[in-house]
């Protein structure tokens, strides 16, 4: 029992870790929107203060007292009763009795009701002092407005209290201070104003992070894989934008570490149909451009260098790219094979001085899909699994024709390539329901053209070249044909 809540707890500990790993991914991600945004939200806050006009406040205090003989009992009702009324006199001090003798007075331009709106007065909780605050866009103004509402509000008050049967006025009030020219504005706050823009513009850039990467439909990363499928991830391989001048890789640059995902690929792929007498495998995509071709010739040198017996087919019969990239002759090859003009030992070829073998893809045919679905095509994949260690068919893309969906049910399993910021989601489902169609087998799911740095790099896909003596004299120098 104690050994199944430890699991529990780790899984929910592990999903709790990789839940705030996607929100960092996320913020990572989306640090422009994040920074762009903070930086206008301040802007903003910024702009909004220098167009503001600078207000002062000026603040006079009146003591509020009770008229007593003089007996503890009667100080302490007078205060008490004091207390009570200082929140009337409040409502006093913005009344029109105070404010229009000010207005008056100072031979102000401005109404009663305007004059109220710039004018408070408080008072703290238990106490008889009154703070009455003016504000106004001159500071000696505020002064001068706040002092003459704090005299006015004296007499007002001894006109509204009726006086006691000796003749004395009940309640007193006193000026305890009187309001001076402040030297600095109340506000705008430029501080705060700059605070409350920058937290804005930083939650709208998150926002903006966070709807972005809900609205972007594009595969990016193992993540999204993940999400589409439960497949495992083979391998990932980095975008090169030299690829298409120097597609070999692993000959051309071997300490490189593209060279070494492919090594990595390799060997990941050695756990995959493990017990099965014949090991072959479809290379395929959702759409042209996502590598396979590449990744095809490149695994397949890797594999040769491990000493394994290894043939790669070019099964794409309508853009084939493999004899190209080894520097081969491609005029004959898998349909010449298919229609009966050629054996396989004769159109076979080796790469230089390795173990491994291309099967070119010859002439392209009218009819590619009713060749590679013929019984001639079934026959072949069996004699070519008993012969090689490894047999690895490059097939054209699954969403525009179904040649690789009807390979794969004759091979070990699909590898399906996924280019990182290249494919949609909803392709790579179409292209994974046009296996499932047929029943073809998903062996694994190999990334392709994936950053280097960043949050969508791939954690296999960091640099690995320590120098582990992989060199060019492995590769050989020429191919020729095969003896086989």
């Amino acid at each position: 029992m104690t050994s199944d809540y430890d699991d529990c707890y780790a899984e929910r500990r592990e999903a709790d870790r990789v839940e705030f790993r996607d929100y960092v991914r996320v913020l990572r991600k989306g640090w422009v929107y994040i920074v762009v945004f903070t930086l206008v939200g301040i802007a903003a806050a910024a702009a909004f203060t220098i167009v503001q006009t600078p207000v002062y406040q000026a603040t006079a205090k009146v003591f509020v007292s009770v008229q007593s003989t003089g007996t503890v009992s009667d100080l302490t009702q007078g205060g008490s009763f004091a207390q009570g009324q200082v929140k009337s006199y409040a409502d006093v001090a913005t009344s029109s009795l105070v404010l229009q003798p000010v207005i008056n007075e100072l031979k102000l331009t401005t109404t009663v009701g305007e004059l109220a709106t710039r004018v408070s007065a408080t008072s703290p909780q238990g106490t008889v002092v009154m703070d009455i605050s003016v504000s106004d866009t001159a500071p000696d103004s505020a002064a001068a407005i706040a002092n003459a509402v704090a005299s006015t509000f004296e007499d007002t008050v001894s006109t509204l209290v009726p006086l006691a049967a000796d003749g004395t006025a009940p309640v007193k009030i006193t000026i305890l201070q009187q309001a001076v020219a402040p030297s600095f504005p109340s506000s705008p706050n430029v501080a705060l104003n700059i605070i409350f823009g920058g937290l804005v513009g930083l939650i709208a850039g998150i926002a903006a992070a966070v709807l972005r990467e809900v609205l972007d439909t594009r595969v990016r990363n193992e993540h999204d894989v993940h999400s589409i499928v439960n497949s495992p991830v083979l391998g990932g391989i980095q975008f090169d934008p030299m690829t298409p001048e120097h597609p070999l890789v692993v000959r051309d640059d071997p300490r490189g570490p593209r060279a070494e995902a492919f090594r990595t690929l390799r060997t990941n792929l050695q756990f995959v149909a493990i017990g099965e007498g014949h090991r072959s495998f479809v290379l395929t995509s959702s759409v042209p451009g996502e590598g396979k071709s590449t990744t095809s010739a490149n695994l397949a040198i890797a594999m040769a260098l491990s000493g394994q017996q290894v043939l790669i087919v070019d099964a794409d019969l309508r853009k084939p790219r493999v004899a190209e990239y080894l520097g081969l002759e491609g005029a004959a090859g898998l349909t010449d094979v298919l229609v009966g003009r050629a054996q396989p030992g004769e159109v076979i070829q080796r790469w230089g001085e390795t173990n491994l073998y291309v099967l070119p893809a010859g002439k392209i045919p009218p009819n590619p899909s009713e060749l590679l679905g013929s019984t001639k095509m079934e026959s072949l994949v069996a004699s070519l699994e008993k012969s090689f260690d490894v047999v690895i068919f490059d097939a054209p893309p699954l969403l525009p024709v179904t040649d690789a969906a009807i390979l794969a049910t004759r091979t070990s399993g699909a590898l399906l390539m996924v280019a990182a910021g290249r494919v949609h989601k909803n392709q790579v489902r179409g292209a994974l329901s046009a296996l499932s169609n047929v029943s073809a087998h998903v062996a694994g799911i190999v990334i392709t053209m994936l950053p280097t740095k960043g949050p969508d790099s791939y954690g296999y896909s960091y640099g690995y070249g320590y120098g582990y003596g992989y060199g060019d004299a492995e590769l050989g120098e020429s191919p020729k044909k095969a003896t086989k």
